[in-house]
């Protein structure tokens, strides 16, 4: 049994995990693969300790399989990067199949927002002591994509409490 610190602890794992890609992307325009490695990990040990049944974490597996493929299939074509396909597969992992439509439009929702705020930020001088932040600088430059990995960070800490594992945590 968790104490009520420890839930708290735990409960906070995927939104930690979710809020450190959002700052590295935002940074660096880099969402590391060890970081989204640890988020998938970190879902099959909580599911361990939760007990969360077989078929549950195989149905979690399929939807994180099936975002991964779809995923790199949209890198392949350039339109989204290397870092968000995967941090979108390993969060398909900790949400399932369930919650991955209000996860996909919240998403595009998010991203169509932060796109739309960098697109009209780019139109506007920067200040000096602005440009000589390479992040600021970086994601002021026209040319440079856009750290898309906020969106899909923000859309899953939006959606974790609809998870089977939040579920079960809440429960305790």
């Amino acid at each position: 049994m968790f104490s009520p610190s420890a839930l708290s602890a735990v409960l906070l794992i995927f939104p930690a995990g979710m809020a450190l890609a959002a700052t590295m992307d935002l940074l660096t325009m880099t969402i590391p693969n060890r970081l989204c490695a640890a988020l998938a990990v970190g879902y099959f040990i909580l599911a361990a300790i939760l007990g969360v049944p077989m078929q549950g974490v195989l149905f979690n597996i399929s939807c994180g399989a099936a975002v991964l493929i779809l995923t790199f299939g949209l890198f392949s074509l350039g339109w989204i990067g290397g870092g968000d396909a995967k941090l979108a597969a390993a969060t398909a992992l900790w949400l399932g199949w369930n919650p991955l439509l209000d996860y996909s439009l919240s998403a595009a929702m998010c991203g169509g927002a932060l796109t739309l705020a960098l697109l009209l930020g780019r139109r506007v001088g920067l200040p000096s002591w602005m440009t000589k932040r390479d992040w600021i600088a970086r994601l002021h430059n026209p040319t440079s994509g856009v750290p898309y990995g906020i969106a899909l960070a923000a859309a899953g800490i939006m959606i974790y409490p609809q998870t089977q594992v939040w579920q079960l945590l809440a429960a305790r």
